[in-house]
Order: C-alpha cells, then structure tokens, then sequence
C-alpha cells in the first residue's frame, strides 16, 4: 500500500477502483452481489485506506494504492548534497552574520535528513 493512505482521493480514484472491480467481475472472481457492494463502498471512499479492503482478496488493486519506487539511500543522499554546498557556499563567500547562521540551518537540516535517511528501515 502506498505511503500515506489517509491522503483523499478524487473521482479518478473512485473510477479507476470501479472499473477495476469490473475487470475482476468480469474474469469471474466476484459474485453480482460482491461487485454491487464494492462498487458503492468505493463510489463512498474518501481516502486511499477506504479502498484498501476492497482489493485485499484480489490479484490487483488501482494503481495509486501501490508502493511508489523509492530510490536508493545513496541516490536519496546525492539529492542533498546541492543543499550542503549551498550552506557551505553562503558560510564562505558571503560571510554576512545572517548567510553564516542560514547556512548553519541548512547544513543541521541537510545532516538531520541524511541520518534518518540512513536509519530507516529496510534501506541499504
């Protein structure tokens, strides 16, 4: 399931989930009165969680339920690096007591950032 299932979900949504419901009524995997009931479970959905139970015992779910690719901790890491060179930047050439304490901010945000991104599970 994708990351944040509480986030709302719109008309596409609804209508994706709908006729993919279809297609598993159609190969046969739901009764007329197990597809009736899924159909207006998810014509009520509000959030991407709300459609979750309706593709648990099936071989596909919509695609915006799927787990977004997530790059590695090392290309994760890469995108911070223009942060730190800006901060490091600001710190050196401009050495205005306001760039010196910016750069600081970005530099204690950048390295925040890259321990989590380290720390979290299953990352490697």
């Amino acid at each position: 399931m994708a990351e944040l299932p509480e986030i709302r979900i719109g008309t596409a949504e609804r209508e994706e989930a709908v006729a993919l419901l279809g297609e598993h009524f159609s190969a046969g995997r739901l009764s007329l009165v197990e597809f009736d009931d899924r159909v207006a479970f998810a014509a009520q959905a509000v959030t991407r969680a709300d459609l979750v139970p309706l593709f648990s015992d099936l071989p596909s779910a919509p695609s915006f339920l799927d787990e977004p690719p997530s790059g590695t901790v090392a290309t994760d890491l890469l995108t911070l690096v223009p942060f730190a060179l800006l901060a490091l930047v600001l710190m050196v050439a401009v050495r205005h007591p306001i760039a010196i304490l910016l750069g600081f901010v970005i530099l204690f945000v950048v390295v925040r950032r890259g321990l989590r991104l380290m720390r979290e599970p299953g990352s490697g």
